[in-house]
């Protein structure tokens, strides 16, 4: 029988085999997805792990279309043939046929390294095309659709995940996060057993509170930081979605990820394209850490605002005072936090409102007026006192919300998010209202409160930007009543279209993602923002369990992560300030706790701190993480490390998580050094009255990673200033 010719693409290369197939390999420099392409046919599923040779290419392609079995299964599911099995698209035709039948019609490429496998069904005007991306330099794969209906009358989509996986089953577990407010990004580990596990988000404004958009799956057993083969996953998409795993009765697990299909079945008119978010796909042969510098990489490159800069040391006045803002009080604070070394000052909510003064939590919202009362100068007297103190400024707004006592609802009730003819639900304060985002005009005033700032203080270089209500009566009385179920897709839409324009309007403007703590911690939000808070929570014997899991997908440039004060305001508990200052140097640095009510003493430890966190900013905010000792083990100790580049410096961090007399903590060993080089010990924000005995000594790589150092369960202080708590911050440099 003559063998048809196939293609294949190798890290956009052509390459021809001969095969039953057409074959089509997507590849980064370390991994390698193939699908089988025959036109005329499904687009199957072959191949997605460790990149494969161009002889392997071969014969696992032909392994898999002569019953491997790989191939039995789509790449991108569609309902209405083989209905028993899960599926990532379905439909109902304005006929009322609910049946996909996709055929490959062509493979095209595009520029920026995108493939795009064009789909057609076999009765109907309705085009599917499947999309890849890899962007230079990255480890990652991207992938999304883009439907299109021809048909004479409008389809209804009623599931639209942006895309699916195959995994073979074995000793598989699967990481992900979870947690709710002042409690986000804990991690919780689980083996994939038969049925489905869902992780979903339906708040509607923000999407990383309860769960997380993002997972990691360990495909040889128990997680391991350093070592085992991981596929990590993350939907980037600012509103509701939904994650599923579903292990059948086959050999195979599946997983989907897109948008929450669920009260938002979306109606595509006649020569409408719907394209669905990124799902973004990574595997490492380096365990959870390999895969975590996988997307921390590709975010800041690709992703993130202003990813390839460091961000500033900063103090906010949320801790401080509250609502209860003033004028000598904000210069009070930037004449501190200036003194210390710091370079930006965020004057938090509280600051606006003239009908209505912002005092608390329950008016305001919308009314962007300066509070005379408060600041008679206004924000320019705030900007103009910042500069005097050599500092930088930024303000809090929270733009996607009003107050049921604002002026703003009182003159447009219309722009918020309401069923038409029902009651309101209100949020916050027992006023709050979410603004309906999906109205042009109300995405018009949003760009109008940053235009309004801009323009009155052109020098403002920083936006802390909230959202503090989920979306908890649906309807929109913008969108017309067959459009209801658009309500939540709407919204983020409008939003994107929003910040899209601020972002063009204002690109060296720096803007926190922040969310009632951490509700937007999500690759969708990075590209108009800089960084996020990680929580309103800053305990930080907490901060250590929740940065953890957070660091599984985000680089330390992103969380924002503040000293704070004793007792902590949210759990009580009180914890050294060395402590506080050591957890909050590990992801980017900034101050809560007012240096007004501290003493001397502790002045001193936070300046110092502040100084030597400038030196290793560049390592921790951009360099490669490598977690060694979870917290989440209950071992008594958290430890990890941040290594930049060229292997030639390190940040090491040792956190005591518990204390019982008579208590044995593992030694940890280090990773990602050069074993070749030699490399110094030097300890950073030492309160110890010696040395330790390692500061200042030569070490090979080798050995620290595989010994590690010994370090001592507490500190050697004078016995009033003894505590249960240790922790260390030591940093590693090449000796030339």
């Amino acid at each position: 029988m003559k063998k048809r010719k196939i293609t294949l693409f190798i890290s956009s290369c052509l390459m021809a085999l001969g095969t039953m197939a057409e074959n089509v390999c997507i590849s980064t420099s370390t991994s390698s997805l193939v699908v089988d392409a025959t036109k005329g046919k499904e687009l199957k599923f072959v191949y997605y792990g460790a990149k494969l040779s161009a002889t392997d290419l071969k014969t696992v392609g032909e392994f898999d279309i002569n019953g491997g079995g790989y191939t039995n299964f789509a790449a991108y599911p569609t309902y209405g043939f083989n209905c028993d099995k899960e599926y990532a698209l379905s439909v109902v035709h304005a006929n009322g046929d609910m049946a996909l039948q996709l055929v490959l019609e062509d493979v095209e490429k595009r520029d920026g390294g995108v493939t795009v496998f064009k789909m057609k069904d076999k009765i109907q005007p309705f085009y599917v095309n499947v999309c890849y991306r890899v962007r230079p330099e990255s480890e990652i794969i991207e992938t999304w659709t883009e439907i299109t209906n021809q048909e004479k009358k409008t389809v209804r989509l009623t599931r639209f995940d942006s895309g699916s996986l195959l995994i073979r089953r074995g000793n598989v577990w699967v990481s992900h996060l979870y947690g709710s407010w002042a409690n986000e990004g804990m991690l919780c580990e689980e083996p994939l057993n038969a049925g489905m596990l869902v992780i979903e988000n339906k708040d509607g404004v923000r999407n990383s509170h309860t769960s997380h958009g993002e997972i990691m799956i360990s495909l040889d057993g128990k997680p391991r930081e350093n070592s085992g083969d991981v596929i990590g996953a993350a939907i980037c998409y600012t509103g509701n979605y939904k994650l599923r795993l579903n292990t059948h009765d086959d050999e195979f697990h599946q997983l989907f990820a897109g948008i929450n299909e669920e009260a938002s079945e979306y109606q595509l008119a006649k020569g409408e394209t719907f394209t669905t978010p990124v799902l973004a796909l990574t595997f490492s042969r380096e365990g959870l850490s390999g895969a975590s510098r996988n997307f921390h990489k590709w975010g800041r490159k690709y992703m993130l605002a202003h990813g390839n800069k460091v961000r500033d040391i900063l103090l906010n006045s949320w801790e401080g005072v509250y609502f209860d803002i003033n004028e000598q009080g904000m210069d009070q604070m930037m004449s501190d936090i200036s003194s210390m070394g710091g370079e930006l000052f965020v004057m938090d909510d509280g600051w606006f409102g003239d009908k209505y003064p912002r005092k608390t939590d329950n008016s305001s919202l919308g009314d962007w007026m300066v509070d005379k009362n408060k600041l008679p100068n206004g924000v320019p007297g705030l900007v103009k006192n910042a500069k005097k103190h050599g500092i930088k400024f930024g303000i809090w707004i929270e733009p996607e919300m009003t107050n049921s006592v604002s002026e703003l609802y009182e003159q447009h009730p219309d722009w918020v998010v309401k069923a038409p003819g029902r009651d309101l639900q209100m949020g916050r304060g027992g006023t709050q209202l979410v603004l309906d985002m999906g109205n042009p005009k109300v995405q018009d005033f949003v760009v109008s409160v940053v235009d309004n700032l801009m323009k009155e203080n052109p020098d403002l270089y920083y936006i802390k930007w909230d959202a503090n209500m989920n979306i908890s009566n649906h309807g929109s009385q913008y969108l017309t009543m067959d459009k209801q179920s658009h309500l939540l897709v709407e919204y983020h839409r409008g939003l994107e279209k929003a910040l899209k324009r601020i972002r063009e309007k204002y690109p060296d403007l720096v803007i926190q993602d922040c969310a009632s703590g951490g509700g937007r911690a999500n690759w969708g939000y990075m590209p108009y923002f800089d960084e996020f808070w990680v929580s309103d929570n800053t305990d930080a014997l907490q901060r250590v369990y929740m940065q953890w899991g957070t660091s599984y997908f985000f680089p330390a440039q992103v969380m924002a992560s503040h000293i704070s004060a004793a007792p902590n305001h949210q759990t009580q508990r009180v914890i050294p300030l060395k402590y506080r200052i050591d957890v909050a140097m590990s992801g980017r640095l900034g101050m809560e706790i007012q240096p007004k009510n501290m003493t001397d003493e502790e002045k001193a430890l936070c300046k110092k701190a502040i100084a030597e966190y400038k030196t290793i900013r560049p390592i921790v905010q951009m360099g490669n993480i490598y977690r060694l000792v979870s917290p989440y083990d209950k071992q008594g100790v958290a430890s990890l490390m941040y290594v930049d580049d060229a292997k030639q410096k390190a940040v090491f961090y040792w956190w005591k998580t518990e204390t019982f007399v008579n208590q044995h903590l593992p030694r940890v060993k280090m990773a990602g050094l050069d074993a070749n080089k030699k490399y110094r010990i030097h300890e950073l924000n030492r309160i110890d009255n010696e040395p330790l005995a390692f500061e200042g000594k030569i070490f090979s790589g080798a050995y620290l990673m595989a010994n590690g150092l010994e370090i001592p369960y507490t500190h050697n202080v004078d016995h009033h200033k003894k505590t249960a708590w240790a922790s260390r911050v030591i940093l590693i440099e090449e000796v030339l």
